[in-house]
């Protein structure tokens, strides 16, 4: 298999998850590339933002065009995630100028743990969904939301993970929004920041844009055939998949970055994820069954 088919395969595998739950862009493309392509890591995060800015771009505009977007809250994430992005790839690129490739290493770590923090956050939102969901919306919400968007835009500007499944987790667990608003909202917010940290890595040089084309020309076809079987699929089952694919990878990245973790015991963590899923899928799926 040729380098092109491959990146092509992987925007179609990443276009095909994002179209069907909103999430998992930046979480596992970044992986993908760092792991399989053997791209360095700043240039996998420089380009995997201006690919999933493009991606999600087309998915923010259908949400729009529907209005499950919360536009009022998109901006106020907003105005704290886009300076925050902005701080977090000025920050990631001036590291890099000064220790060089000696950045790699914690990078990759970093990115794992971040990748690690989004998996958690997607399976406790699918699982336990009404435990996050609070009483009443925040009473000051400007202040909620420019704060939940700093730490939301710091953690995607310095590795590109984050804008879906955290902030997915927050605008349940926070702003008690609707559930048919959460992914319209999410993806329009993530378009405008991933925009904002996409342009921020362009002008510092860390866009492979021959790479991202190739994962465009398979992401954004992905895209749109994934939000069309989306309704047709079960939810349930591809939230816990994706849960267990950034559990995956997060193990991967960290025997990447130099955990001492022997081969074996990498693929009993990936049986141990995948019995979990199933097990969590059985469990939550028979008492559904039973109230229907």
């Amino acid at each position: 298999m040729t380098h092109e088919i491959q990146m092509i395969l992987f925007g179609i595998g990443v276009g095909l998850l994002v179209g069907a739950t909103g999430v998992g862009g930046g979480s596992i493309m970044t992986p993908l590339l760092v792991i399989f392509a053997g791209v360095p890591p700043v240039a996998a995060i420089g380009t995997d933002l201006f690919y999933a800015a493009v991606t999600k771009t087309v998915g923010g505009a259908s949400h729009f065009h529907k209005r499950t977007v919360d536009l009022r809250l998109s901006l106020q994430l907003a105005a704290g995630s886009i300076p925050a992005a902005l701080l977090a790839v000025w920050l990631l690129n001036k590291l890099k100028n000064q220790i060089g490739v000696a950045i790699d290493t914690p990078l990759i770590a970093i990115v794992s743990i971040a990748i690690a923090i989004c998996g958690v956050a997607m399976f406790w939102q699918t699982v336990f969904p009404s435990a996050t969901r609070p009483e009443r919306a925040p009473k000051h919400q400007f202040i909620a939301a420019v704060i939940s968007g700093l730490i939301v835009g710091f953690v995607l500007g310095l590795t590109s993970a984050g804008s879906g499944a955290i902030l997915a987790l927050l605008l349940i667990a926070v702003f008690q929004l609707a559930p048919h608003r959460v992914v319209g909202t999410d993806i329009f917010h993530a378009a405008l920041l991933l925009w904002a940290a996409a342009i921020g890595n362009m002008i510092l040089g860390n866009v492979d844009y021959g790479l991202a084309a190739l994962l465009l020309a398979g992401s954004i076809p992905g895209v749109l055939v994934g939000a069309k079987v989306s309704v047709r699929l079960p939810a349930l089952a591809l939230k816990l998949t994706l849960a267990g694919v950034l559990l995956a990878a997060a193990a991967s990245l960290a025997v990447k970055a130099g955990l001492p973790l022997p081969p074996a015991a990498l693929l009993a963590w990936f049986v141990i994820v995948a019995i979990l899923i199933v097990v969590t899928y059985r469990h939550i799926r028979t008492p559904l069954k039973e109230h229907v």
